[in-house]
């Protein structure tokens, strides 16, 4: 008796630490400006291979982190991205948008808001968790996300842990250090097109 108590106390013990091994969204604070930005090898919506050291060999990279095809604020944000994506690229920049999503569901992205720049999938929240930005949603999210949203979290990504990354915005120089970033665990707060420009390197 006194053993099977023993065991039971150290699954207990293992899934508390494995639950809790995940920051939530306040515990999750972004890399800060001035941080050296982790570089990083990408699938996109193709299946081709992203080289971020290579991009910025010709330029700044503005690195924008986004939750999923479902969330009708992402959608709505890379939309106006790519209304005024012409000016960022005529100042030499580079956009991409990564999510935790595989690449049929970056197509799916693609078709939703008219994208025509790069859209990367975070195989195992490898970048969101290099940038500092995943989080673990709490049941009540997850619950709306997956029903009321169509979000499929388990099916859409990876693995079944259904984190997500805090939308944010990084500009990166070529020199590969972060010059700005937008970041903010309320997801409403994006940025915008005039901040993204005020922001890029010369």
């Amino acid at each position: 008796m006194k053993r099977i108590f023993l065991i039971s106390l150290t699954i207990l013990v293992m899934t508390n630490g494995f639950s809790q091994s995940y920051k939530d969204v306040n515990t999750a604070k972004g890399l800060p400006v001035g941080s050296k930005a982790p570089l990083f090898n990408a699938m996109d919506a193709d299946s081709s291979t992203f080289v971020l050291a290579d991009e910025l060999k010709k330029g700044p990279v503005v690195v924008i982190f986004y939750r999923g095809h479902w969330c009708p604020v992402c959608n709505k944000h890379l939309s106006q991205i790519q209304d005024s994506l012409s000016l960022i690229t005529e100042m030499g920049a580079t956009v991409i948008a990564i999510s935790p999503e595989k690449p049929e569901y970056l197509e799916k992205m693609e078709e939703k808001s008219g994208i025509k720049f790069r859209l990367l999938y975070d195989e195992e929240y490898k970048i969101s968790d290099a940038y500092d930005v995943t989080f673990l949603p709490d049941s009540k999210q997850i619950f709306v996300y997956n029903t009321m949203l169509n979000a499929k979290l388990k099916e859409t990504h990876s693995d079944d842990s259904q984190r997500l990354p805090i939308p944010a915005t990084y500009i990166i120089n070529k020199e590969g250090k972060i010059v700005w970033r937008q970041f903010d665990p309320n997801y409403k707060n994006r940025s915008s097109i005039r901040e993204i420009l005020d922001n890029l390197p010369l």
